[in-house]
């Protein structure tokens, strides 16, 4: 387990408690790509006794956005990542400690420092293939496809302040009531 990197994600996990919830550990995170595991237990078991679909999807969010984070923490903080889609292909029961792994981590950098770059969105889509070792070793349990949309903070802003800009200018709170 890569504590460091384990720490982040539950740091993140103050953002978006559904991760802290599935406690994910970094197993795996370089520039080939990344894998996480999810522990079976009380929290994240359905009445089957296998992962419960939300914690599958929370848990494919991360491995498909990990090496993102890492693009970003490295040289282009004002990128801002989000998921466009979700595609899910549940072929098991994922019922027992399961892995969540990405191979895209170089075409997530670089589709990181395009977005960065050009101030464009960029969208990319990216497999996660999810395993349980222990029980069916590398045959996949699910597979999924997230749609990683990228683009610079300032690029963001720029289309949403106007729209902001727009909305104050026709709502007059010095007239009076009628």
């Amino acid at each position: 387990m890569l504590i460091l990197e384990t720490a982040a994600v539950w740091l993140l996990g103050l953002k978006i408690p559904a991760i802290l919830w599935a406690a994910p550990r970094v197993l795996e995170l370089d520039d080939d790509g990344c894998a996480i595991e999810v522990p079976l237990g009380y929290r994240t078991r359905n009445h089957v006794g296998s992962l419960y679909v939300g914690v599958l999807a929370a848990a494919a969010d991360v491995a498909a956005g990990l090496n993102a984070y890492r693009a970003i923490r490295r040289g282009h903080r004002d990128v801002v990542p989000i998921f466009k889609e979700l595609h899910a292909d549940f072929l098991k029961r994922a019922d027992g400690d399961t892995v969540f792994r990405s191979r895209q981590g170089r075409e997530v950098a670089q589709a990181v420092a395009q977005a960065d770059e050009s101030g464009d969105r960029v969208t990319l889509p990216v497999e996660v293939v999810a395993t349980v070792p222990r029980k069916y070793g590398e045959e996949p349990v699910a597979r999924f496809t997230l749609g990683l949309s990228l683009r610079r903070r300032d690029a963001v802003r720029s289309r949403i302040e106007p729209a902001v800009r727009i909305g104050y200018s026709q709502t007059r709170i010095d007239q009076p009531r009628a």
